[in-house]
This record gives structure tokens, sequence and C-alpha cells, in this order.
């Protein structure tokens, strides 16, 4: 229970006393225990995309995930597991480019985005990544919150968020993307959704 404390203010040059809530004595004030979180997931890709993470390939470049799927249905990409020849790459590129460079897209700029997240899901590879560190903020065996300490990069999806010993976290992650690619695809908050109003 709140205990009411006394202190003082000055109106119109004369002291008021004014009574305010010790916040320390509200156990919905006490502090919470800090608990890091486990991330699982945060890798999938779109359908029409056969495993081509473009939206971080998009943001990457600059451009949104509809402009460089426009700019890839002319490219004829070798099959899976196979290298294509230096022949089928140059003209991949040009058709990319051709497309792309209307959007500030540079030859370079497409080579150090496509290498980042170029990878072979046959050999169980994935696409440069760096992991998220979050923790939750728990009280009374509830989850009141998070803190989001690196959101690391290279996350496609939302990833799952589970929390140690405590059976219901509920949470919502929030992705952001961009051109910087030590954050592309990176974890900018995770907040606990709004109960569902039936």
């Amino acid at each position: 229970m709140k205990s009411l404390m006394t202190s003082t203010m000055v109106v119109a040059g004369l002291l008021w006393p004014v009574l305010w809530a010790k916040a320390a004595d509200d156990p919905a004030e006490k502090k919470a225990t800090r608990v890091a979180v486990a991330f699982s997931g945060g890798h999938e890709t779109d359908p029409r995309d056969r495993g081509r993470p473009v939206v971080l390939v998009a943001a990457g470049l600059g451009v949104s995930p509809e402009v460089f799927r426009d700019a890839f249905k002319d490219v004829r990409p070798a099959p899976a597991g196979a290298r294509p020849s230096r022949r089928q790459e140059q003209r991949n590129k040009s058709v990319l480019l051709k497309a792309l460079g209307k959007h500030g897209v540079t030859n370079d700029r497409l080579d150090e985005v496509s290498d980042r997240y170029r990878y072979n899901p046959g050999r169980g590879e994935l696409w440069l990544t760096r992991p998220a560190v979050a923790f939750a903020l728990v009280r009374e065996g509830k989850v009141v919150g998070y803190e989001v300490v690196d959101g690391g990069s290279g996350y496609s999806s939302p990833p799952t968020v589970t929390v140690p010993d405590v059976k219901d976290a509920p949470a919502r992650v929030d992705l952001t993307f961009g051109e910087d690619l030590e954050r592309n695809g990176s974890i900018a908050a995770i907040a606990i959704p709004e109960p569902r109003k039936d």
C-alpha cells in the first residue's frame, strides 16, 4: 500500500502542504529482474522468393522488395547447388543493373550486398547474421517489459522470443531494415502485445 508523505510547495508566495505517494512502498514499483531472452528462427523468406532473403537484399540496395523482384524476374539463376558460369553471371548482373541502375544502384554496391546475402541452403548454410541480445523484465513471475541491448542483424522475419522459467512471455518483435548492412534486419524493439478484443 502506498504511504502518503507531506512536503511543501510555493504558490503565489505562500507555502502549501502537498501529499505525494511514496512509490517505493508500492509492490508494482518494485524493481524487475532482468532475464536474458532466447531467440529462435527469424530467417524465413517469402515463398515467392524461393529462399532468397529479398527483404534484406532490397533494403541493402535502397529499393523496395517489389522493385527488386521486378528486376530479378529476368535473371536466370543456376540450378540449386550449382555455380553459374562466368558468362551467366555477367548476363544476370547486366539484367539487374539495367533495372536497378535507375534507382541509383551501382555495380560495386550490387556486388557488396549480393555477397553478404549469398548462401547455399542445400549445404545448411545461412547468409551472414549477427544474433540479437535482449532482456525480459520479470516481476513476480510475469514479463512486464523488454530491453534490447543489441538488435543484431540479418533477420528476415521476426524471431520467436522465449524467456527461461517464464511460461507465458508474449512478445511482438519489430524489425528495421536499411542500407547499413551491419544493422539491416535488426530488432528495433520488443513489446508486449495488447490483449485481443473479441
